[in-house]
């Protein structure tokens, strides 16, 4: 394989990049928004961004910021979704820590708040606090709960399972990638900085394949089953733009095949593939490349960013909660 990113690559993530398009409860399909930085930042209470197509398969995970008030959604390790969250007020405030989904419910009414309607409710406490959809003023006003949009809740539902970790945080940074069981163990990118790469495929030998390169770190790093298994250095002939994403189709005489993928305000294209001379902007170890071409498979995706993959971490006030917790 030749893993290659150029000037004229621009993927429009759904994190800290340039997202182009805003879902909304109201969705309307013919609205466009002019990609720009601090998209994600600019979302309007009950906006949201959700691209699923970033990484079709893999398990899910979900990161809440409670000072920027947004909810991140990965599958993968990949972002595949953000929204606005309405979380705990002042006297009621929403515990940081590390919880997993032990209830979900599409219909569901609180037990202590006179019936309040909880639709598509995950639960993460037994006392209480739980994801469900609900009304998003701008700022925390719910009684511990994470409110968000009906229809990214619902959305989000769709795609979890009981089990699916939550984190909470106080920290306004969230990971571009987030490995999901590998949560706060170190990276193998972090051993890979001293090196060109490190391949450890045996850390998940199966599953869903998605890969990420950074402009800004020019580095690489795969995922597979939400795992991390490799990283490495990429060398890039020019800045990487804003961002953009491909699924891989299979090899052909020309070499590898890579299909655009639409993203959030963006029209479908129509076998739009990855060119020569996208192909031709960079490259990476050829140890890492070919340990790279042995992973791939009809449906591996790849995001290119010009962000940077490093983590703030998952928070200040980390409390684990556990399955069984009162």
């Amino acid at each position: 394989m030749t893993l290659r990113t150029a000037r004229s690559i621009v993927i429009a993530g759904v994190l800290a990049l340039a997202c182009p398009g805003i879902a909304t409860g109201q969705a309307t399909p013919s609205a466009t928004v002019v990609p720009t930085d601090g998209a994600i930042e600019a979302l309007r209470p009950g906006q949201y961004f959700w691209a699923p197509q970033l990484a079709p398969d893999g398990p899910v995970m979900v990161i809440v910021s409670l000072t920027t008030q947004r909810a991140y959604a990965y599958r993968n390790g990949v972002p595949i979704g953000v929204s606005t969250v309405s979380s705990g007020k002042k006297d009621h405030v929403t515990p940081t820590g590390i919880f997993t989904v032990l209830q979900k419910a599409v219909h569901h009414k609180s037990n202590l708040y006179a019936n309040a309607p909880m639709p598509f409710m995950q639960r993460l406490t037994w006392d209480g606090i739980a994801l469900h959809a609900g009304n998003l003023p701008g700022y925390p006003a719910s009684h511990g709960c994470i409110r968000l949009p009906l229809a990214f809740a619902k959305l989000l539902y769709g795609i979890s399972a009981r089990g699916m970790t939550v984190v909470v945080t106080d920290d306004a940074e969230v990971p571009i990638v987030a490995p999901a069981p590998n949560l706060l163990a170190a990276s193998v990118a972090a051993e890979a900085a001293a090196a060109e790469f490190v391949w450890r495929p045996e850390r998940s030998p199966v599953g869903p394949v998605s890969i990420v390169v950074s402009g800004q770190d020019n580095r690489i790093v795969v995922l597979r089953n939400g795992v991390e298994i490799g990283s490495g250095k990429v060398r890039t002939d020019a800045p990487i733009g804003q961002t953009a994403a491909f699924s891989f189709l299979g090899q052909s005489p020309a070499g590898e095949r890579w299909l655009r993928l639409p993203l959030p305000g963006e029209p479908a294209h129509s076998d739009a593939e990855m060119t020569a001379v996208e192909r031709a902007g960079g490259d990476v170890p050829d140890g890492l490349r070919r340990a790279i071409a042995s992973v791939l498979t009809p449906g591996t995706t790849l995001l290119v960013t010009r962000a940077s993959l490093r983590s703030s971490g998952v928070g200040r006030k980390l409390t684990v909660v556990k399955d069984g917790s009162r």
